[in-house]
C-alpha cells in the first residue's frame, strides 16, 4: 500500500471553508427559503425550483464570503493544531536539543567528520 501524502499549507483550509459554507447555508438558509416561500405563490414545481435558486444562491454567497473572512481572520479549519511541537518547547523554555523522544543522538565524529 502507498503511503499517504501530507502536506502544510500557509492561509486559509479552502476544504474546512467549503465544509463550513456547505453545512451552515443548509442549516440557516433552508430554513430562510422556506420562511420566505410561504409568502409567495408557486403554483408547479419549475416555480418552487426556480425561487430556490433565486433565493438560495446570495444566501449561499453570502455564506461563502462570511465563512472565508472568518477562516482569514481566526485560522480556522486547521484541525485543532494551535502551535507546533517546536514552538510549544520554545514558549516552554524548555532546551529543544534535550528533548529527543528517545532517540539517540549521532556523533558527527561517527562518519569521519572532523
Amino acid at each position: 500500500m502507498q503511503p499517504v501524502e501530507r502536506a502544510e499549507y500557509e492561509g486559509i483550509d479552502y476544504g474546512w471553508v467549503m465544509q463550513t459554507t456547505f453545512v451552515v447555508t443548509i442549516l440557516v438558509g433552508a430554513p430562510i427559503v422556506a420562511a420566505l416561500s410561504a409568502f409567495v405563490t408557486l403554483d408547479s414545481w419549475p416555480a418552487r425550483a426556480a425561487f430556490a435558486v433565486r433565493v438560495g444562491a446570495p444566501i449561499w454567497f453570502a455564506t461563502a464570503v462570511a465563512v472565508a473572512v472568518y477562516a482569514r481572520r481566526t485560522d480556522a479549519g486547521d484541525g485543532g493544531v494551535a502551535e507546533t511541537d517546536a514552538d510549544a518547547d520554545d514558549d516552554a523554555g524548555g532546551d529543544s536539543e534535550d528533548d529527543s523522544g528517545g532517540a539517540e543522538k549521532v556523533d558527527e565524529d561517527d562518519f569521519g567528520n572532523a
